[in-house]
């Protein structure tokens, strides 16, 4: 629904935040009590919605249909990665896409959505739709979860300015009794439950009124085989693919590798900050093996109980600093990248100089030393 176009509406009540803040964060609210991992998003317009789920870190597959191809295209830039998510991919893996299509057109690309929204979508449909629709997403798409809202004609008179229905392009706004009748309907045709609530508060004394918006959440009551999907999938797809993003992801072999080489490189960077740092405040001489000596900053304090506890200590020989790998795998950011020392020796090969067995991270400090 056009957000400006109700705004006129309801400017009078004022309702904070914005009522499709209001959906939205409804919509959120969910994700996070339930933790989908993916989200479809039906009658996605200008992708608001989609654009905020992509930050939950639960869902690793968001996808929005709309039959307005014009108005997603308009938006779709909001969903692509930004140069940071590539400087620091996500450890989960998202993809992002747009179809251009019908909710009453069944396509195998919907299939698999733990939980399917259509907010302030169905009373754009014509009759012959609405009779499709839920054939299409409680049938076909069959996901765990539904969140379907409506506008709530009982508020109307309570809307300055209205008149017949909230926005030009609505065919029907359905009573509380008509949209839980409807809904009630649908659920026990398809084994779902379905709880009402909504968003938009009428105001006191005016509680029978109900909701601005009102809104059925449909729990699916038995899971669905996989034998049942695939007999219903139809033979080919009818929804168009108006846009795809996959965002960097630490899951991908090529972005992990590069995260590890850098950490490992930062890490080995500091360590050796650290004892050039004693080495010079000590007086030691360059030509001898220098053990480190912790100072007392919470870096070095977690080092010096490396080098204690698990005698992993870095060392100067000549003009080579070595840092063990051991002690860099040791940090936490590295352990959790990598998960094994196996896995972190396979990513920096060919990548970091080593020492001749493997062991360390070798920098050569002779242009240091000059340059002192």
């Amino acid at each position: 629904m056009d957000k400006n176009f109700q705004d006129e509406f309801t400017q009078v009540i004022k309702f904070q935040p914005p009522l499709y803040k209001q959906r939205h964060q409804f919509v959120k609210d969910l994700v996070e009590k339930y933790k989908p991992k993916k989200v479809a998003d039906l009658g996605c317009a200008d992708c608001s919605l989609l654009w905020m789920l992509k930050f939950c870190s639960c869902i690793e597959v968001l996808a929005g249909l709309d039959i307005c191809a014009n108005v997603m295209k308009e938006k779709m830039h909001t969903l692509s990665p930004l140069p940071v998510d590539y400087l620091q991919p996500s450890e989960r893996s998202l993809t992002v896409t747009l179809h251009h299509g019908s909710v009453a057109h069944k396509d195998p690309c919907m299939l698999g959505f733990d939980l399917v929204t259509c907010i302030e979508l169905i009373e754009h449909l014509e009759e012959s739709e609405l009779k499709k629709f839920p054939e299409v997403v409680f049938g076909f798409m069959a996901p765990s979860i539904v969140v379907i809202s409506t506008p709530n004609s009982e508020f109307n008179p309570l809307l300055p300015g209205m008149m017949l229905y909230r926005h030009p392009d609505h065919k029907f706004e359905w009573s509380q009794a008509q949209f839980q009748s409807w809904a009630l309907e649908t659920a026990r045709c398809y084994n779902y439950s379905v709880e009402f609530t909504g968003v938009g508060h009428p105001p006191t004394g005016m509680e029978k009124v109900g909701f601005c918006t009102q809104i059925g959440v449909f729990v699916r009551k038995y899971p669905r085989t996989g034998e049942s999907v695939q007999s219903e999938k139809p033979t080919e797809a009818v929804y168009k693919t108006v846009f795809k993003a996959v965002y960097p992801s630490l899951k991908d072999e090529k972005y992990l590798q590069n995260a590890v080489i850098s950490e490992v490189i930062f890490t080995a960077q500091i360590i050796k900050h650290r004892l050039m740092s004693k080495r010079k405040e000590h007086g030691d001489d360059p030509e001898r093996k220098s053990k480190f000596q912790p100072s007392m900053d919470c870096f070095s304090d977690y080092l010096g109980k490396l080098v204690v506890e698990k005698n992993m200590e870095p060392f100067v020989t000549g003009n080579e600093v070595y840092i063990p790998l051991a002690t860099i795998f040791s940090f936490p950011k590295v352990n959790r990248l990598c998960g094994t020392f196996e896995k972190l020796c396979k990513l920096i090969a060919g990548k970091v100089t080593l020492s001749s067995d493997g062991s360390a991270v070798m920098f050569n400090i002779e242009h240091e030393n000059e340059e002192n």
